[in-house]
């Protein structure tokens, strides 16, 4: 009976701090956020040999939005993702995708960079942003297709926090990684992202 009451009221407290997004930008939300790595997530697929869509994510990932909420597409992203951090569940392919040359390559180039060049907006929550990729020493535009989810307050931080979703497609031979394309291994890499961005403290 105790715990329950506990659980009970934990979640009538959570209940009474919780308000519901804002759904569109707006001049208030102006700002520098930062990218909240326990809400974010960067997910990559590829086709294995058709049978399969082999999934895995990166565990390192940082960055900063700096938001207009009266013109978001004058917004700037810069994205920071360390290739050594991948993680398909399996420690030591984790380690070859990471450091092989033929791969990642993260030993020469660790760092994983999208800064955004241009955002255009279809709606009040949804809209393209296109940015620079730098992956194994090279560097390629990507467009990602971007939802706003909403702006609100995240358990632990004490001002605004927005939310975002984005997916993009891109073919991997671009920047060079072509192993085992011949084997099966699909050349375009789906990505599916989910993050969070806190207003930055002073």
């Amino acid at each position: 009976m105790l715990r329950q009451s506990i659980i009970i009221s934990a979640a009538i407290l959570l209940s009474a701090c919780y308000t519901a997004p804002d759904l569109a930008p707006s001049p208030q939300l102006d700002g520098n956020y930062v990218l909240d790595p326990e809400h974010t997530s960067v997910i990559w697929s590829v086709s294995h040999v058709g049978l399969s869509n082999y999934s895995a994510r990166f565990d390192k990932v940082t960055g900063t939005l700096n938001f207009d909420g009266n013109m978001p597409e004058r917004s700037q992203i810069d994205i920071y993702v360390e290739a050594a951090s991948v993680s398909t569940g399996l420690p030591d392919f984790d380690k070859t995708i990471a450091f092989d040359k033929g791969y990642f390559d993260a030993k020469e180039h660790p760092i994983i960079r999208y800064r955004s060049t241009n955002i255009v907006m279809l709606d009040d929550q949804s809209g393209q942003v296109t940015g620079d990729l730098t992956f194994r020493g090279q560097t390629h535009p990507v467009t990602l297709d971007v939802t706003f989810n909403g702006a609100g307050k995240s358990f632990g931080h004490k001002g605004e926090t927005l939310g975002f979703s984005a997916t993009a497609s891109l073919n991997r031979s671009d920047w060079g990684l072509t192993k085992l394309k011949n084997f099966g291994i699909g050349e375009t890499v789906t990505l599916k992202i989910e993050t969070e961005f806190n207003e930055a403290q002073n």
